[in-house]
């Protein structure tokens, strides 16, 4: 038998935490880069927005196709194709000569990311079926964006000061032709029992509708939201919308299955992602300006500036993971809704150039305590509920759920600070302090939604929801077979 056809778990999750860490490094890298490529490449705010939204967002849009695609034409597979993507893109990011071309080359290394972590996520979920060792294999796959949180910002301000903006991205490329050779050797090929066929208009709908509602929420500022550009994108979206609720429920294989939303706790999970990612992208974003451009801190002791909070994800990714395996999702949801809204509201209310670097380091402390704590629910909820076969899809759910929130994160605190950035540092703070509240509104969408799809009525419409989907995959299994049979 050859070595990948015998799966060692922990091995496979090892490989599988590599395209996590590679995927949550260039996040975390590329905010402490962000003032250097806006001097370096003469941009705009805008500009900055669009460097992390264009790789969000075709990530969000093609996450689920990606899950589909694995769970049909093979995991493995298709996990390497990414590998080899997301690597080979990473060059190309640091060789770019100008904005154009550097989001052109963020767009393909998002082909390649949608391809790593929903699917290294179904990998484990058929990996780990034993559901407590599962969630603790998720809990170690949520430390690792921990990992990254602490890493990335020292890695990337190191990177920044001695070689400039465009080192922050050689560092994928050894992490990603190790995991590239090391998932040919040990991972075996897994896919569905069915094929899922492809939903070309729904995946159309999807990318128009993130697409256009991300594009008005960025360019508003310097167009206006009455203007026609703004609010003809607006319209895009919304007729994406109505559209994708009426064309997905008449398709045999949707690109969304909308029937996972009978699930209270896996609605309330996607909820919970998109609140805590856009706190997430929004804090990143602000923080990075403000210690930079209005504090005057280099990259590398902005880095270290951001050290509490990435350390304190690190330590409670884990924690987390325990907590869900030995008495559910709640608890940690409940903690982490307000760590965040109460880092939010410290900042909020004493926001200023010269803000006691105490009180900031509390702020940052609280943040990492709460987004070390979130992942692990998110992530266990939106795959534990639904049967194998399906676990490509909903954890591409999940997973978009996440970069939709860091793209609208981004996009809403970018837009509100984007005419303070070149102002004076007291107008540019007085700004920020709104978004600090925004973001304090994310953490109390986290902690409210927790509490209401985590309790005992919530784990019963988890249950009658599997429940229908094993039936009628069960059903649509039995009708195939036949139709094999007399055709």
């Amino acid at each position: 038998m050859p070595e990948a056809a015998r799966p060692r778990p922990w091995l496979v999750l090892a490989i599988c935490c590599m395209s996590l860490l590679i995927v949550s490094l260039d996040i975390t890298i590329l905010n402490v880069a962000l003032p250097a490529v806006r001097r370096d490449l003469h941009t705009s705010v805008s500009g900055l927005q669009w460097t992390v939204d264009a790789y969000t967002l075709v990530l969000a849009s093609f996450l689920m196709l990606s899950g589909s695609t694995a769970d049909r034409i093979g995991r493995r597979r298709v996990f390497r194709i990414g590998l080899i993507v997301f690597t080979g893109a990473s060059l190309l990011c640091s060789l770019a000569p100008g904005l154009g071309w550097l989001i052109a080359a963020r767009m393909l290394q998002a082909v390649g990311g949608s391809m790593l972590n929903p699917v290294a996520m179904s990998i484990i979920t058929n990996t780990f079926t034993d559901s407590r060792r599962r969630a603790r294999a998720i809990g170690v796959w949520s430390g690792v964006v921990g990992i990254s949180m602490a890493a990335g910002p020292i890695i990337g301000g190191a990177l920044v000061e001695s070689a400039g903006w465009r080192a922050v991205f050689w560092i994928n490329v050894p992490i990603g032709l190790a995991a590239l050779f090391l998932t040919g050797r040990y991972i075996p090929e897994s896919r569905a029992a069915r094929a899922r066929r492809a939903d070309p208009l729904g995946q159309l709908l999807v990318i128009v509708l993130l697409a256009a509602l991300t594009y008005a929420i960025i360019e508003s500022p310097d167009h206006g939201w009455t203007s026609p550009l703004v609010l003809g994108c607006t319209a895009a979206a919304l007729a994406a919308l109505l559209a994708l609720l009426w064309h997905e429920p008449r398709r045999a294989d949707p690109l969304i299955d909308l029937r996972f939303f009978r699930s209270a706790p896996f609605a309330g999970a996607t909820v919970i992602a998109i609140g805590a990612f856009a706190a997430l992208g929004g804090f990143l974003f602000l923080t990075s300006l403000y210690l930079q451009d209005v504090r005057g801190l280099d990259p590398l002791h902005a880095g270290l500036f951001m050290l509490p909070m990435a350390v304190m994800s690190l330590l409670t990714a884990p924690l987390s993971g325990r907590m869900v395996a030995s008495r559910g999702p709640r608890t940690p949801l409940i903690l982490a809704g307000t760590a965040l809204s109460a880092s939010a509201v410290l900042q909020a209310l004493g926001y200023s150039t010269h803000l006691p670097t105490w009180l900031l380091v509390l702020a940052f402390l609280l943040f990492g305590t709460g987004f070390g704590l979130v992942n692990a629910p998110i992530t266990n909820t939106a795959v534990s509920g639904m049967p194998r076969s399906q676990a490509g899809v909903a954890a591409a759910v999940a997973s978009t759920s996440r970069q939709v929130g860091q793209s609208l994160g981004v996009a809403v605190i970018g837009a509100l600070v984007a005419g303070a950035a070149h102002t004076d540092p007291a107008t540019f703070t007085a700004t920020a302090r709104t978004a600090w509240w925004i973001i304090a509104g994310c953490g109390a969408a986290v902690l409210v939604t927790g509490t209401l799809t985590s309790g005992r009525w919530a784990r019963a419409t988890a249950e009658r929801t599997a429940e229908r989907l094993a039936a009628e995959e069960a059903g649509e299994g039995t009708r195939e077979t036949k139709e094999t049979v007399d055709a």
